[in-house]
């Protein structure tokens, strides 16, 4: 498909409107975006593209009668260029009012608002952006988990893991294991089911915590219900304790669905104790807190009980939550609004408990929190925050070398004129709420800071476009929040990274990711990178939940469920032969650095993980199914069906479910963070290559 004549007026339209009409894959070849795609991406913008040249002529006239744009960050104390004698008055975050030049002196850190007034009478109003220069760093080094929470299961949960077996593990680890964090899967409120959506990174809303991770017998109400619903409050228990043996057994699946069954009715009992005055007040606090998002938040999951969880399809008038039948149906469903208030709340307060008990056991930095890049298209956010998100498109990835067909993730994307227009005001909401009981935020996908591959509906994801967004108020937000919440961000920067990015990044204090098996010498031959040479600013792993268990690397599982699932683009045999090369090299520099004292699995585990605390890395984290030798890869990129992704309990290397309790007397695990206590030392002079020990 032909792209748009460059420099012609759609080309031009689209670049005041931040959409791509070409991109670079490489540093050497450009590929034209089709036209349809561009036409599609303005569309979603709100922009008439019937005739391009009067929507340009429209825009550039826009432009040229704005005094200021929507939203405007203080950087060095300088505005925009403004018309000389214009007049400026800022209203502070807390209210307070300033006028004059030097009305910008001395700010505060906040979201303010700015007006200007030109000598010619023009007047122009902004939000204002004034924030730290960084986000708070990491102080010292730290070793930790990585760990899907429904996938550690204990003899107390209720079919998967949940926010009381997050505690016990912060505990145990922080102070048996001295570890400094532990880094989680997204806990974003689900889509409810039947049935529950199992992806982490595709949930109903991004702001609030999901109560499929409550712990019931930890609600302080749950001591108090009434005699007659014990019996079955103990049945529903004893169900659970049935689910989760099962779950326990081999080959076994997490059925979030029976889970979810289980705790509704058993939240259903515990809600009918009253609240003791202290904790009424607490709620009472938290509603008042959390105002509207979270009425709009419980009223979907309110009427998605009535009619389904895709609001799309949803009668007319109850797809506007500013509607009067929406405002109608609202008080009609006031209980059933209140129970879904009530269940975030108490999941924001067993997520603070596994943050204090976290800290309380010594961890510096505690719960690392995931944030999504999107969330599901008829889900609780899209319904509440709709016109902040480009209705049509898809955000997903172009063609690279690793999926030559491109990729469409299903999540829409925000709409970057919207979020200039609120002064970014769901953003910092979304960060604000996610920091709120996090040491560190991890977020998913950071190129989406700066752009994003939009895909019309309909389209392959080869006929899509990247749109950009306004990176300097993005990370101007993301530092402001972090500061207000004293927490690190960590951005997920693996994959094709445009140029100045990661340099972006670095400088406003965000660190990168990288992971051992693509850090590499690229431009020195491509052996595998001197731990030297790795950057300091990261969190540094062996492995992801994306990519296979270190264990099924060394063994070539890795290969052979691909080529089961039909995922290989190579004979099997070639796959292998690569896989057993790359092995090779990284055992070889093993050896070479006298990191392997011997050629078992887990040995050969340990002296990766010993290379990664020979880096500068300031966050060394290990996956903790690979501290028991699990072979099972939690997702595979590319499944659905094919794969039981996102269900799979953590399990040893013969594919027996591993409860926190045994892992917790693991001398294999305990010997694999042993080793990362050691002082990383110098490492020695180099020996010959071609002395390692193999398989």
């Amino acid at each position: 498909m032909a792209g748009p004549e460059q420099g012609g007026p759609l080309a031009r339209l689209a670049e005041l409107y931040g959409v791509a009409t070409e991109y670079r894959p490489a540093p050497d070849r450009t590929v034209a975006v089709p036209e349809e795609a561009v036409t599609a991406a303005l569309a979603a913008l709100g922009v008439d593209t019937a005739d391009p040249a009067a929507a340009l002529a429209a825009r550039e006239r826009e432009l040229a009668r704005r005094l200021l744009p929507p939203t405007v960050v203080l950087t060095g104390r300088e505005l925009p260029a403004l018309p000389g004698g214009t007049a400026l008055r800022v209203v502070t975050e807390d209210g307070g009012t300033r006028t004059g030049d030097a009305c910008l002196d001395g700010l505060p850190h906040g979201v303010h608002r700015l007006t200007a007034t030109a000598p010619d009478g023009r007047t122009g109003e902004a939000h204002l952006i004034v924030a730290p220069d960084r986000a708070p760093g990491v102080e010292g080094r730290h070793r930790g988990l990585l760990v899907q929470l429904y996938s550690l299961l204990s003899h107390r949960s209720w079919g998967m893991g949940d926010l009381g077996d997050l505690a016990d593990l912060a505990g145990w680890a922080g102070r048996a294991l001295g570890v400094g964090f532990v880094q989680l899967n997204p806990l974003h409120a689900g889509v409810p089911g039947p049935p529950v959506d199992p992806s982490p990174y595709r949930p109903s809303s991004r702001r609030f915590p999901d109560p499929l991770y409550l712990r019931v017998e930890e609600i302080p109400e749950s001591a108090h219900v009434a005699e007659e619903d014990r019996p079955r409050l103990r049945a529903l228990a004893e169900q659970a304790a049935r689910l989760r043996e099962g779950v326990l057994a081999k080959d076994a699946r997490i059925d979030r669905d029976a889970v979810w069954d289980l705790k509704r009715r058993a939240l259903e009992l515990v809600r009918a104790v009253p609240l003791a005055p202290g904790r009424r007040a607490a709620y009472a606090d938290f509603l008042a807190r959390e105002g509207r998002a979270l009425e709009d938040h419980a009223t979907w999951y309110a009427l998605a009980e009535a009619h389904g969880t895709d609001w799309h399809r949803w009668p007319e008038r109850l797809r506007d939550p500013r509607s009067p039948e929406t405002a109608r149906a609202r008080r009609e469903l006031a209980d059933r609004v209140d129970f879904h208030r009530w269940l975030t709340w108490l999941a924001d307060e067993q997520l603070a408990a596994a943050q204090r008990t976290a800290r309380e056991a010594g961890m510096p930095v505690g719960l690392i929190h995931d944030l999504a890049v999107g969330v599901h298209p008829g889900g609780a956010d899209t319904w509440a925050l709709g016109d902040c998100f480009a209705t049509g498109m898809s955000v997903g990835a172009p063609p690279d070398a690793f999926n030559a067909h491109g990729q469409d993730w299903g999540l829409p994307p925000w709409r970057p004129d919207r979020l200039a227009e609120t002064g970014y005001a769901p953003l910092r909401d979304l960060l604000r709420a996610r920091f709120r009981h996090a040491g560190a935020l991890r977020i998913d996908h950071v190129m989406g800071l700066f752009r994003l591959w939009w895909v019309p509906q309909g389209r392959p994801p080869t006929q899509g476009t990247y749109v950009r967004y306004d990176a300097d108020a993005m990370l101007a937000v993301l530092a402001l929040e972090a500061h207000r919440a004293g927490a690190a961000v960590i951005g997920e920067d693996l994959g094709t990274v445009e140029p100045g990015v990661r340099e972006a990044l670095r400088e406003r204090g965000v660190l990168g990711t990288s992971v051992l098996w693509f850090e590499r010498d690229w431009e020195g031959g491509g052996r595998p990178l001197a731990p030297e040479q790795w950057r300091a600013d990261c969190l540094a792993t062996v492995t992801t939940h994306d990519l296979p268990p270190t264990a099924s690397r060394l063994t070539h599982d890795h290969v052979d469920l691909r080529d089961r699932l039909g995922l290989l683009t190579r004979p099997a045999e070639l796959e292998r032969e690569a896989a057993a090369a790359e092995l090779g090299e990284w055992l070889a520099e093993l050896d070479d650095r006298g990191l392997l004292d011997g050629s078992r699995e887990e040995d050969v585990i340990r002296a990766l993980h010993r290379f990664l605390w020979r880096t500068p890395a300031r966050l060394v984290g290990v996956w903790l199914p690979d501290g028991v030798g699990d072979r099972r890869p939690q997702n595979v990129p590319g499944t659905s069906d094919e794969y039981p992704n996102w269900r799979l309990p953590v399990a040893d290397g013969e594919g027996r479910p591993v409860t926190l309790e045994e892992l917790s007397s693991s001398p294999r695990l305990h010997a694999l963070l042993a080793g990362l206590a050691e002082p990383a030392r110098e490492s020695p002079e180099r020996r010959p290559p071609g002395r390692h020990t193999g398989r």
